[in-house]
């Protein structure tokens, strides 16, 4: 096919495929402008909230959090009751979170906001996928979904520090909170004209203690990893110990359960579990490594909070344009060959970011901040390609759901290891660039290693 779909209208229940991939489009640009908005202005809520200096790390982690643990009920709950009523419900509890973010007086009450946003976004971001394979589920169809899902992930990075920074300029920090409420009303109202909603399927029930197991299991794994890294270490094992005990009693529940969570099954084909494995490096190699890029340029390099939004730009902006223009490139191979080259040209990236030395300036890092940003642009595009193609079409929710848990799993672990590997103590210079050269190369050959997993994997399961 060699003209987009997006200039064919393909029509189911009255909905277009232009208009479902649009609502897609923007649901999740929404979502990652508000899941990097605080990159941009962290120390500025901080302060306006009066918060302990400690407590930046739950604003900056609170949303992932909130994500992580719902991605994954979310999208078995879609399947059960259909995508688009979990669609709406989703972005109608982005918009309250987004609310109490706005109106937040303590930092706690901004943390629980976060928290409820990010629960909202993980059944806007489990279901988007699915409701444009409901308008066309062909392939053409599906690579331009996978295209422009993957480009507005890079844009929403890209653009969510430079807006609250921008903002932050003008004393205006509640202001980006406010306009993200307002757009998800919007999305929840235009669901219904966008998408057909997708059958419910009465035979499957969902598993509520399953859910609470596993919800239980990873909020206490993620709350230990961001107390380990605030130096609450009686706290971070407590956390761990529950979080163990937690996901091994899910692990036994899903072996009686009739209506898994976790199809384990899934396993067994390499395509899945390669997408699984892609999608668990992809955080904890290159979002972990930008996700502490950002403090690193204005604690170690000595730019603004503006200006370091500006330079990662430059990654996730490229990231963004690649998503959409990789897709003609990329055509002729299958999603695993797609998985595998953006993993190793990312690697390749971070490995340039290494080698800087007392003086450097951030010019020395935009090779490497292009060449990653091309490579995950290429990568995002094939995790939303491969998250529906490795699983029935009827499950397809709890394939986005499984593919972006590990994503933000791999991406809170990798940014707990990067924080500790490259901890420096303050006004040491040359520590501090050390720091960032050791975790840049372990960014890189975690990327790399993960490349090598990736066309591994289809060999050892079955094809599907």
């Amino acid at each position: 096919m060699n003209r987009p779909d997006l200039s064919v209208v393909e029509r189911a229940g009255g909905a277009s495929l232009p208009a479902a991939l649009a609502l897609t489009s923007l649901s999740t640009f929404a979502a990652m402008l508000a899941y990097s908005g605080p990159l941009g202005n962290a120390a500025t809520i901080t302060t306006a909230l009066g918060a302990a200096s400690g407590t930046t790390m739950w604003i900056l982690s609170a949303m992932s959090t909130g994500l992580a643990v719902s991605l994954l009920p979310a999208g078995a709950l879609a399947d059960q009751l259909g995508r688009r009523k979990v669609f709406e419900l989703g972005a109608c509890v982005f918009a309250i979170g987004s609310a109490v973010c706005a109106t937040a007086t303590t930092a706690t009450q901004f943390v629980i906001g976060r928290l409820v946003a990010g629960a909202g976004a993980a059944g806007v971001i489990a279901t988007g996928l699915g409701l444009v394979a409901a308008v066309n589920s062909g392939p053409g169809a599906r690579s331009a979904a996978a295209s422009w899902w993957g480009a507005s992930m890079g844009l929403g990075i890209a653009l969510g520090p430079l807006l609250t920074g921008a903002f932050d300029l003008a004393d205006l920090w509640r202001a980006p909170y406010w306009l993200l409420a307002a757009a998800g009303v919007g999305i929840a109202v235009a669901a219904r004209r966008c998408y057909p909603e997708t059958a419910a399927d009465p035979d499957r029930s969902l598993d509520l203690v399953g859910a609470a197991l596993l919800t239980a299991g990873l909020g206490l794994l993620l709350v230990a990893l961001i107390e380990a890294r605030r130096g609450g270490l009686a706290l971070a094992l407590a956390c761990a110990g529950g979080a163990v005990i937690a996901l091994l009693a899910f692990a036994i529940s899903q072996l009686r359960s009739r209506s898994l969570m976790v199809e384990f099954a899934l396993f067994r084909r390499g395509d899945f579990a390669a997408a699984t494995v892609a999608a668990a490096i992809t955080g904890a190699g290159v979002i972990a490594l930008m996700s502490f890029a950002c403090t690193f340029l204005v604690t170690s390099m000595g730019l603004s909070t503006f200006a370091a939004g500006a330079a990662m730009g430059l990654w996730s902006g490229s990231s963004a344009v690649s998503a959409v223009l990789s897709r003609r490139l990329v055509a002729r191979l299958t999603g695993t060959v797609q998985l595998a080259i953006g993993l190793a040209a990312t690697g390749a990236g971070l490995l340039l970011l290494a080698g800087l030395e007392p003086g450097a300036s951030v010019a020395r890092l935009v090779p490497g901040l292009l060449v990653a940003g091309v490579a995950t642009g290429v990568l995002n595009a094939g995790l939303g390609r491969q998250a529906t193609a490795t699983v029935p079409p009827e499950r397809a929710a709890v394939g986005v759901g499984m593919n972006n848990t590990t994503r933000y799993l791999g991406a809170s672990i990798g940014v707990a290891v990067i924080g500790l590997v490259a901890s420096a103590p303050r006004g040491d210079i040359v520590a501090q660039l050390s720091g960032w050269n050791h975790v840049a190369v372990l960014a890189g050959v975690v990327s790399l290693l993960g490349a090598a997993a990736v066309l591994a994997l289809p060999r050892l399961g079955t094809a599907g």
